[in-house]
């Protein structure tokens, strides 16, 4: 691991399942997540995803490209183009900055690794962020 490193992308498409289920699973109620009828009534052309289903895939993204071992210390997303059914989301991930955690050393030693995520889809950027992830220490080796 070393700053500079991009991550493998993860593409994921976006169904009406995924946008209603992560909106029932984060007891996120709100019509646009579910009715199609009440999100064009607000301007929207279909049901669109909340950030908490958001938040879980970008979390998703960097365990799955960090391993089992990595924990996730912060997550700090925004928002932009929303997210409809049809869509395909396109994480990325490029590593900003590679330290040495506090208080760790030898077989059990971490690191604290900042990410910059990005999900594109067709309308554009879905969402910008970093995150921080501990992981077991590469010892210097990428």
């Amino acid at each position: 691991m070393f700053p500079g490193q991009v991550l493998a992308a993860l593409e994921i498409p976006v169904t009406r399942t995924l946008i209603v289920a992560g909106a029932l699973a984060s007891r996120d109620f709100q019509d646009v997540h579910h009715d199609a009828e009440a999100a064009r009534s607000k301007g929207s052309p279909d049901i669109f995803m909340n950030i908490l289903t958001t938040n879980g895939l970008v979390g998703r993204y960097l365990t799955d490209r960090f391993g089992p071992g990595a924990v996730l210390r912060r997550v700090a997303i925004r928002l932009g183009a929303p997210n409809h059914p049809g869509d395909t989301l396109v994480l990325t991930g490029t590593v900003e900055a590679v330290v040495p955690d506090e208080g760790g050393s030898g077989e059990g030693a971490r690191d604290v690794v900042t990410v910059r995520v990005v999900g594109a889809n067709r309308l554009g950027h879905h969402v910008t962020g970093t995150a921080t992830v501990v992981v077991p220490s590469s010892g210097g080796r990428p």
